[in-house]
């Protein structure tokens, strides 16, 4: 596991820490022409080497900056074949992390995934799995009719509602595992807070009690959902 961790760390460093934003502008534009491509593969097999600190593992370093140069390389040239320009940066990464598990558990490749497929959770991730787009939908089927007697003239992000419903309800399946209710209480109030000034400017009745509903809703299935799994 620490050497994975240590891969891990490289990865992050030399992604996210070690690389501008004019690095990544000149890839987009040059491609494989760009000098900073190799530059970036240069800064990853020498921060797996700092980081690992050991020359035995050099091959290791090698097979990381070579992998992590074909897999930058493609991900340049496809990307303007997507709409959505992130899922090429969310394939990329998970490319990344599977090179540097592969590359951490070669030697026990087949036992080590087969363990940790075995170790996962499932009842556990059932309920994330639940509260998240699932109970979006549930919710927004059950304030589909009084949805029609709100006046959507306020400004809002797309979809950012079921995103922050999403998120509140992991948090309090999360806080009910680690038992601590409390936090609940804060998250529900902090949430009554920002909601506050949107309500009193509005000062419309509806709104309001469509917000409440919809609110409790959220909560009361994420708590009934996290009650659920730590009583089974």
């Amino acid at each position: 596991m620490m050497l994975f961790t240590k891969l891990f760390l490289a990865h992050l460093l030399g992604d996210f820490i070690f690389q501008s934003s004019k690095w990544v502008k000149d890839k987009e534009e040059k491609k494989v022409k760009s000098k900073y491509i190799y530059y970036h593969t240069l800064i990853h097999f020498a921060l797996t080497l700092l980081i690992l600190w050991d020359l035995k593992y050099w091959k290791i370093a090698v097979i990381i900056a070579v992998s992590h140069y074909l897999i930058d390389l493609l991900k340049l040239y496809v990307t303007p074949s997507f709409t959505n320009k992130n899922l090429p940066f969310l394939i990329d990464q998970v490319l990344h992390v599977a090179v540097l598990y592969a590359c951490a558990y070669y030697g026990d490749f087949y036992a080590h995934t087969l363990a940790l497929l075995q170790g996962i959770d499932v009842r556990l991730v059932t309920a994330l799995v639940f509260v998240s787009f699932p109970t979006a939908i549930l919710i927004s089927k059950v304030l589909q009719g009084m949805s029609k007697y709100i006046e959507d003239d306020h400004e809002s992000l797309p979809n950012a509602g079921m995103y922050i419903g999403i998120i509140e309800r992991l948090f309090v399946v999360a806080f009910i595992i680690l038992g601590r209710w409390e936090v609940i209480g804060f998250l529900i109030a902090a949430k009554s807070v920002f909601r506050f000034n949107d309500l009193k400017d509005s000062n419309n009745r509806e709104l309001t009690e469509y917000i409440l509903i919809g609110t409790l809703l959220s909560f009361g299935i994420a708590i009934l959902t996290g009650v659920i799994y730590t009583s089974i």
